[in-house]
């Protein structure tokens, strides 16, 4: 079952749209950002609750510090120094987190009202159209978000672009997960797994150096079941840079197009599993570092840091300015698909 509402905006009216499987958990989605602002899913016990970080009010997921749930772009992640150079031509970029370029910029897809496109069924499809030029990109960009979410708990995004002119795109997903229910406090007990062997150590600024460095041996190493918590306070270069994780793994055995598991996230308390599956290349994990001060809850509080995790898979950061790193280049002619499916479940 699939049903809209609108909610005011100093940007434009917002539609959320809630659809709701045939158990009756469900997901709400926001047309500001293509935001995921609800998720909805059984504990061990069969009781519902609310996992993904959010606001009361609607409006304030606009220019929202932490980018709660939405889709960054037309470049998630960081670019150094806002530089950017397509064919011999260089682009400034506007300048948004210390030295560097992130998300977009602070007039991102994130901070955009998208179309709704069609809601029907269990299927939501945003769209946002970028203007050539805008936030200093080149290029007319049509991007597309497109959510399913199924009878088993899987919220599946799909999502597109396509260009006029040769561009950059990177994007993502940036909800944060609290498996014991959104107000519940620090997530730092959750339990994380990823497919990932190899991690990019990154500058004071987090703009990665341009390797990758294997994980084993460092806090880095997620690669069995860790609590986020268990070395986030070590005095290591990466958790000293970020006040925690706040970093891009690399999936192991990476192919082009080629969906597969990427992250397990782990709930004790309630029993709930977060699977994440993509075909993305990097997977950046951030542990809310800086959460604190957020808008107002559901609950009617500001988050404290650390009371989520975001699982952002994507590009690699700053990789048009990284010739080792993966191209992130888009061709007039050509279409930008990604996937990205965050799948529930309980374990006793």
């Amino acid at each position: 079952m699939i049903t809209t509402k609108t909610a005011p905006s100093p940007i434009g009216e917002i539609t959320l749209v809630t659809i709701t499987n045939a158990s009756g958990a469900s997901v709400v989605l926001s047309t500001l950002g293509a935001g995921i602002v609800e998720v909805n899913v059984p504990d061990r016990e069969g009781r519902l609750a609310d996992v993904v970080l959010g606001y009361a009010n609607p409006a304030d997921y606009i220019a929202d510090g932490p980018c709660a749930g939405k889709v960054p772009g037309r470049y998630a992640n960081r670019i150094a120094g806002g530089h950017l150079e397509i064919e011999g031509k260089t682009y400034e970029l506007p300048v948004n987190n210390g030295p560097n370029h992130l998300h977009g910029g602070p007039e991102g897809f994130q901070n955009k009202i998208w179309t709704l496109e069609s809601a029907e069924g269990n299927k939501a499809v945003m769209k946002y159209v970028a203007a050539d030029g805008e936030a200093g990109y080149p290029g007319q960009l049509t991007a597309t978000a497109e959510y399913r979410w199924t009878d088993a708990n899987e919220l599946e995004l799909t999502l597109r672009a396509k260009t006029d002119a040769a561009t950059v795109v990177n994007l993502t997903n940036h909800a944060y997960w609290n498996l014991d229910g959104h107000n519940s406090g620090s997530a730092l007990d959750h339990k994380l797994t990823l497919m990932a062997s190899t991690y990019l150590p990154t500058d004071d600024t987090l703009i990665p150096e341009g390797v990758k460095v294997p994980v084993a041996g460092s806090p880095m190493d997620f690669t069995k079941a860790k609590k986020l918590g268990s070395d986030i306070k070590l005095e290591f270069p990466a958790l000293v840079y970020g006040k925690g994780y706040d970093n891009c793994w690399c999936i192991d055995d990476y192919k082009p197009g080629v969906v597969r598991t990427v992250a397990v996230l782990t709930d004790d308390k309630s029993g709930r599993v977060l699977t994440v599956d993509s075909d993305q290349p990097g997977l950046q994990v951030y542990t809310g570092n800086w959460l604190a001060g957020s808008p107002a809850n559901k609950a009617g509080r500001s988050y404290d840091d650390y009371d989520g995790v975001a699982i952002e898979c994507q590009d690699f950061p700053d990789a048009p300015n990284k010739p080792g790193f993966p191209s992130t280049l888009l061709h007039a002619g050509e279409e930008y698909v990604r996937h990205i499916n965050f799948k529930f479940s309980t374990e006793k």
